[in-house]
């Protein structure tokens, strides 16, 4: 399964907020590119698809699609809010590696 900190949870409600959205989640996958062979994805979504594995944590929802999962179980999301790099940020135990910027990884 995939965890949430406290700070991406926080991070995820007030970005709906500001979207005006009283329900739905955060939509998180992986796709094919990047500079390390695959790509972490972001969308905000109003509720789940079939087939998707919901999480909830803190308060909101994550929405992955089951290949997405394969990729991503066991990782944890967190939100860097340091002045260098603010974000979401994967600490993911498949990766064997990760571009420079943290936002592609291979298996």
């Amino acid at each position: 399964m995939i965890q949430i900190t406290d700070v991406a949870a926080s991070r995820i409600k007030m970005l709906m907020a500001r979207q005006g959205m009283n329900e739905g989640g955060l939509r998180v996958g992986i796709k094919g590119g990047g500079c390390s062979g695959l790509s972490y994805t972001f969308a905000w979504e109003r509720e789940a698809r079939l087939g998707d594995e919901v999480v909830e944590a803190q308060g909101v929802k994550l929405f992955v699609d089951k290949k997405s999962l394969l990729f991503l179980r066991g990782t944890t999301l967190d939100y860097d809010t340091s002045l260098m790099s603010k974000g979401f940020v994967f600490t993911n135990p498949n990766a064997k590696s990760t571009c420079g910027c943290g936002t592609s990884f291979q298996v």
